[in-house]
């Protein structure tokens, strides 16, 4: 039985990467088969490069269009040929075209509990507007901002004013959830049809 592949793209720190490595790298079933990153710093290819996982380093100012960009992006995936392409801290808005490829096969992680809170600084704005409840939502990613259907939530109360420390928080958090939903997901126990999250 060949094994469930995923792919996975960063920006950064690559802290749900090391998550999603810590859960499957002794996994036969389910392989991370390549990592990419639009930043050369990213120090999740160091993480990818410490499990033997190939990684990939595609500047996204090379290319006159995200057009472009987003071929070299697909053409090395299709390479790979994954089941699932995980975004994990990519900082990059993904076009249409892209998504529309890879519907159902794309996730998202993003720190709020959506539909609130889209976009950026939302440790910021739960303290702002004194939250009292905080949390994550991994979702399938569509033609929206921070949309999609729903794959999971989880919160926690917030019980401090310091950002770095909700921040670390939710870290904790996100580094839960994230394998556990692509657990489901390689299993089939979870999935996208017809636009709406399908649980077995």
């Amino acid at each position: 039985m060949n094994p469930f592949k995923l792919a996975i793209l960063i920006s950064g720190n690559g802290s749900n990467l090391q998550a999603i490595i810590d859960k499957f790298q002794n996994d036969k079933l389910i392989e991370i088969s390549c990592v990419i990153s639009n930043k050369k710093d990213a120090f999740g290819l160091t993480r990818a490069s410490n499990a033997n996982i190939d990684n990939y380093f595609i500047d996204h100012k090379d290319y006159q269009s995200r057009q472009d960009f987003e071929s070299k992006l697909i053409s090395i995936l299709e390479s790979y040929k994954p089941d699932l392409v995980v975004l994990a801290g990519f900082m990059r808005i993904l076009s249409e075209v892209f998504v529309n490829k890879y519907l159902g096969k794309l996730i998202n992680i993003h720190p709020s509990l959506l539909p609130k809170y889209k976009g950026l600084e939302t440790h910021k704005k739960v303290l702002d507007n004194n939250d009292k409840y905080h949390g994550v939502t991994v979702h399938f990613v569509d033609n929206t901002l921070d949309g999609g259907p729903i794959c999971a939530q989880s919160k926690i109360p917030v019980e401090t004013r310091d950002l770095e420390k909700l921040e670390e928080d939710i870290h904790k958090l996100e580094h839960i959830i994230y394998p556990e939903v692509i657990y489901e997901i390689a299993h089939g126990k979870l999935s996208l049809e017809e636009g709406k999250v399908r649980r077995t």
